[in-house]
């Protein structure tokens, strides 16, 4: 080939576009080794995505969660924990997840309180809660409780030997306050010869107070609940304390004397001031409560119907309990005889009324919401851990608070894909697999070879 001036500059650009194509061919590469992924949920009702409730509560959460699993080296429960928390971290990456086995770490499950293999705890801001079921509800809901920022309060009466949410004896709540702390729950007490009851109290609690209320504290108490403030009233056998107008204004009535029940000798529990619940009424306070709960010297209760109010039992001892009169000594039984009543007996109340005031604030939106429970001493620092007390003092305080609102997830369900035949079409099928098959298959060939034959 001649070298011209032409060639030169031919050669010169085959140069550039063989560099330019070199580099471009490399940035492919590059661009080709890079990871893009890319999901699809084809499944019938997308059940393997979470809802569309929870997409929009990840958008909100502005800091990152951290999700601690404690489960043992079991493939399967890691696996379903990881399957679960894959589908919160596709739509928000900040979300941690970090395996614990419990055998290998004593102190950190009980710094967490961790009681069964598998829990979850989560993490955010600061607030830390543990679902010990795996589901989309249960996550979604412990990251919305754990997310909540408001000035609701939750409110305990004092100055009449209430139980303290922050007292360490034995008789108080402090334990149960620690706990509702921890859960992002604002707690405050609130004397009513000192102060009124706060604007923005969204639950008031009256733990069974031992000194008789003045008229005015008590005025406070009927006021509150004429604008449609939320109520926990736990109280004990023979102790009113001077909250009969109370009771008389929501309808309810205390029987006498103790609550026996004879069912308790069955567990090993030898003191028969002691009441078992172990069948719950499908509430939303007690849907998921699967444990038996404890109850030390509870009163019976009844209702008086009262205009305005829907009562419904929410706890019920069994039915070889009774109401007993006499001293709890020497041998006890039940006198047909005399007033003790015979259970099944409620201990535990729930009332609701929709709220009518006028300047209804955000404390008690919609449905004003009460609860009577003849006890107290199952939410102390020495009955707490006994059973499920201390998750059916949450779940009070939940609903109490309106938390039940918080998100209704439905279950993802797959479509019937169960076949079901009758019996001639079992027949059908059966005889045409034997019999109906092979013998087409057997005409088919005898047809071929007949054909082949007569070529």
């Amino acid at each position: 080939m001649e070298i011209n001036k032409r060639s030169r500059l031919l050669l010169r650009l085959q140069n550039w576009i063989f560099s330019a194509l070199f580099v471009g061919i490399i940035g492919m590469l590059g661009w080709l080794s890079t990871q893009y992924v890319y999901q699809a949920d084809w499944t019938s009702g997308s059940r393997n995505t979470v809802t569309d409730a929870t997409r929009q509560l990840l958008a909100d959460l502005t800091d990152s969660v951290a999700l601690t699993a404690f489960a043992r080296e079991d493939e399967p429960l890691r696996k379903q924990v990881q399957t679960l928390v894959a589908r919160y971290q596709r739509f928000k990456p900040d979300i941690t997840l970090e395996f614990v086995n419990p055998d290998t770490a004593p102190e950190r499950v009980r710094m967490q309180n961790v009681t069964i293999d598998g829990e979850l705890v989560i993490s955010y801001q600061g607030r830390s809660e543990n679902i010990q079921r795996l589901s989309e509800q249960k996550l979604t809901n412990a990251l919305l409780r754990l997310s909540r920022q408001d000035d609701r309060w939750i409110v305990f009466l004092s100055g009449h030997g209430e139980r303290d949410p922050f007292g360490e004896a034995n008789h108080d709540l402090g334990l149960f306050g620690k706990e509702l702390k921890r859960k992002g729950l604002r707690v405050q007490r609130i004397n009513p010869a000192e102060n009124t009851i706060p604007e923005n109290t969204h639950l008031l609690v009256v733990a069974s107070p031992r000194i008789t209320l003045l008229p005015g504290a008590v005025g406070q108490l009927r006021t509150y609940i004429e604008n449609g403030g939320n109520l926990l009233w736990l109280t004990e056998p023979g102790k009113p304390a001077g909250l009969e107008l109370l009771a008389e204004q929501l309808g309810v009535a205390f029987l006498p004397g103790v609550v026996v029940d004879a069912t308790t000798q069955m567990l090993g529990i030898d003191n028969p001031s002691f009441v078992v619940v172990t069948a719950y009424p499908n509430h939303d306070v007690t849907r998921d409560l699967g444990v038996i709960t404890v109850f030390p010297e509870a009163v019976a209760l009844e209702t008086n119907p009262v205009d305005g109010w829907e009562v419904s039992p929410l706890l019920t001892t069994a039915a070889r309990s009774w109401t007993e009169i006499d001293a709890l000594s020497g041998e006890i039984r039940f006198d047909a005889d005399s007033d003790e009543r015979a259970g099944p007996l409620d201990i535990g109340l729930v009332i609701t009324s929709t709220a009518t005031a006028d300047d209804e604030s955000e404390a008690t939106p919609g449905t004003q919401r009460i609860v009577v429970i003849g006890d107290s001493d199952f939410l102390s620092n020495t009955y707490l851990g006994n059973g499920g007390n201390l998750d059916l003092g949450l779940n009070l305080m939940h609903w109490l608070s309106h938390d039940d609102a918080f998100i209704n997830i439905l279950i993802k369900t797959a479509p019937d894909t169960t076949l079901e035949l009758g019996r001639i079409a079992q027949a059908v099928i059966g005889l045409g697999s034997l019999i109906g098959l092979p013998l087409l298959l057997l005409i088919t060939g005898m047809v071929i070879w007949l054909r082949r034959r007569r070529r």
